[in-house]
């Protein structure tokens, strides 16, 4: 008789103490948090190249953005800039800060206010449904003004309390900003988080207007990178749950014997 002694291991079981589950899973859980990695940083640094972040510090847009308003602006190129956008920009005979408005007359247009209550530009008013329900009682009125080619005339949505082009009608370029002065157009509120700004359809009968950029992908870039990297981390603990539940599956008729 031998004086070596043998033992046997249960068929399908492990001794090793690496990870959990089959190879073919490892290796779609490592790529799916690899992925989810890529989309996930992808979409911020995208954000980052088209997107530029500025706090509102005044009501002068309410109720579309209110003081301390989270916004993100995207860079734009000054000849982009169409009739209802709110954008951002820097006059040094403003303000030399950063002013959030509303543009409502471009170069070449004639706008004025207030006929019926309303907001008219070339001759034809304009339905502004991002107002206050109260605006058309406190809407101030304003001569007709040609906005020279290459300007803007921009107006707040609080227009009761907004300083904007009606509060410097008398400066030399009649409240007008030029295009160039622009440093983004207003796509979203982050924070609190009231999403997209909606669209200004009251202009499409003037011509088109501006469509949203890319900041609904680059938000699903970033959703599917965490739930990528979230599932891939999770493989190895639930297959691991997994192998130890048919362990004990296995061991209960065994001790039946």
């Amino acid at each position: 008789m031998s004086g070596h002694s043998t033992t046997r291991s249960a068929s399908g079981g492990s001794t090793g103490t690496g990870p959990a589950g089959s190879r073919l899973g490892q290796r779609l859980s490592g790529v799916a948090v690899a992925l989810g990695m890529v989309l996930f940083l992808g979409g911020f640094a995208w954000a980052a190249v088209v997107y530029r972040p500025y706090t509102v510090p005044t009501t002068s847009m309410a109720p579309t953005i209110g003081a301390g308003d989270r916004v993100l602006a995207q860079r734009v190129d000054a000849g982009d800039i169409r009739r209802g956008d709110v954008v951002v920009f820097n006059e040094a005979s403003w303000a030399d800060v950063p002013v959030v408005k509303r543009v409502v007359a471009v170069g070449g247009d004639t706008v004025s206010c207030c006929q019926d209550g309303k907001l008219k530009v070339n001759g034809k008013e304009i339905d502004e449904p991002y107002l206050a329900e109260d605006a058309a009682d406190r809407l101030a009125d304003f001569p007709s003004v040609t906005v020279p080619e290459g300007r803007l005339f921009l107006l707040g949505d609080e227009r009761s309390g907004s300083v904007d082009s009606t509060a410097h009608l008398t400066d030399a370029a009649g409240g007008t900003v030029s295009r160039k002065a622009v440093q983004g157009r207003v796509e979203a509120v982050v924070w609190p988080m009231n999403g997209m700004l909606p669209a200004p359809s009251g202009f499409e009968k003037l011509g088109p207007v501006s469509q949203p950029g890319p900041l609904p992908t680059m938000v699903a870039l970033v959703i599917a990178g965490t739930v990528l990297i979230l599932g891939g981390a999770a493989y190895g603990p639930l297959a691991k749950r997994s192998a130890a539940s048919r362990s004990r599956a296995n061991a209960e008729p065994a001790r039946g014997h």
